[in-house]
């Protein structure tokens, strides 16, 4: 019962996130981008280790655009991966990427990395999403991919989940279950905010 009325939560706050996120104009979306781009971002190391990859995505509707971030992190020293759909219930895989790569369309009409790519694993991910609290928790679309894919990542490696957003999606709690996974920190134009534990 726990479980059916926490989906139900979710399901009412996504409805409620996704209209929220609409009303923030184009030109609005494209200064919140730069701004997180410009942050300094204290908590990753500079420079990175050797070969030290981040995890990106490329955004879909009204998300907030990683793509200033990761080419500013790219000119850095960081390697760029993005993610794949490897099939329903499966954690994404991540393949290597460079501005300028061909990119294939897939479902939903997301871009990705063509096959011919090398699979990473990320040290740095970036995440979209619809609503975050000051817990680290986030709020995606409901397929849990990107919770599958944390966990996995997880259990080989330490990894830096940053969850990308603008202010505006900041909301007191959201409603979780045990599978979901915390975020370390959210970034949104004020600021990086580390996870409240």
């Amino acid at each position: 019962m726990a479980n059916s009325s926490t989906t139900l939560e979710k399901t009412a706050l996504r409805i409620a996130a996704k209209a929220n996120r609409a009303h923030l104009s184009p030109e609005f979306r494209q200064a919140a981008s730069q701004a997180i781009a410009a942050h300094a971002l204290d908590f990753l190391p500079q420079p990175p280790a050797a070969g030290a990859i981040i995890g990106g995505f490329m955004p879909i509707g009204e998300e907030i655009s990683p793509l200033p971030l990761m080419a500013r992190l790219r000119a850095s020293g960081y390697r760029l991966a993005l993610p794949v759909m490897m099939g329903k219930g499966q954690p994404l895989q991540f393949r290597a990427y460079a501005p300028g790569d061909r990119l294939v369309a897939a479902v939903w009409g997301i871009r990705e990395p063509a096959p011919d790519q090398p699979a990473l694993q990320p040290d740095v991910l970036l995440t979209a999403l619809l609503a975050f609290d000051d817990r680290g928790f986030r709020l995606g679309y409901g397929g849990g991919y990107y919770d599958r894919s944390i966990n996995a990542l997880r259990q080989i490696k330490s990894v830096v989940t940053i969850g990308l957003a603008f202010d505006e999606q900041r909301v007191d709690a959201v409603p979780h279950l045990d599978y979901d996974q915390r975020l370390d920190w959210i970034l949104t134009p004020s600021g990086a905010r580390q996870a409240a534990t």
